[in-house]
């Protein structure tokens, strides 16, 4: 079982504010800060709401599929491995500005079209369902839920003040770091298919 610290580590890399800002700042370029407050807040108890319900409700509906826990880390490791990859990838090809897709005017409707995949990813939410699943402790549950909750704040954060922290020489630092989890996020993700096939007793522990 994962401690908490590697709990959270876990959590900030697949639903961290890392993989936010940018994507956040570049989709509400050109709002006011009052609208994008607005936003950033009601991304965020949507985002929570959904992550929290939808890993309780996953944790109940595995032994129902009967999908097992070794299933969810090979599902979880196998699309972020994709993801990963992708990500390392694209910093060696060309860079190609595709103008998105505007924004909803209400500020709801904007927060949910944010949620996914910016806020949360399919390989968090697969984390997320894998420790409730494997967690066989009111408290460990509880630990889980904080710690993911915790997460979700910075990621509040991260929206709220994308615009002040990608400026000057913070860019630079940003970049170079996601080059450094870019990598590590590859290496985490086949560190999941392993944990997948351990469990199952395709390799040995």
């Amino acid at each position: 079982m994962l401690g908490p610290a590697e709990i959270f580590t876990l959590f900030f890399v697949t639903l961290g504010p890392l993989k936010v800002l940018g994507p956040f700042a570049q989709r509400t370029r050109g709002l006011g800060d009052a609208t994008v407050r607005e936003i950033a807040v009601r991304a965020f108890v949507i985002a929570t709401i959904a992550i929290v319900v939808g890993g309780l409700l996953g944790r109940v509906l595995l032994p129902k599929w009967h999908i097992s826990l070794a299933a969810m880390e090979l599902t979880g490791g196998i699309v972020f491995f994709l993801v990963a990859l992708k990500q390392l990838l694209e910093q060696y090809e060309p860079s190609r500005t595709e103008p998105a897709e505007p924004l909803p005017a209400s500020p709801t409707a904007a927060a949910a079209r944010l949620v996914f995949p910016i806020v949360l990813t399919a390989y968090g939410i697969a984390a997320v369902i894998a420790l409730l699943a494997e967690s066989d402790r009111p408290e460990r549950t509880a630990t889980i839920l904080i710690l993911l909750l915790i997460v979700m704040v910075l990621d509040l954060l991260a929206m709220l003040y994308a615009r002040r922290i990608l400026v000057g020489p913070t860019i630079i630092v940003l970049q170079v770091l996601g080059a450094v989890l870019a990598v590590l996020q590859v290496g985490l993700s086949i560190q999941l298919i392993l944990a997948g096939l351990r469990t199952l007793g395709v390799i040995p522990g």
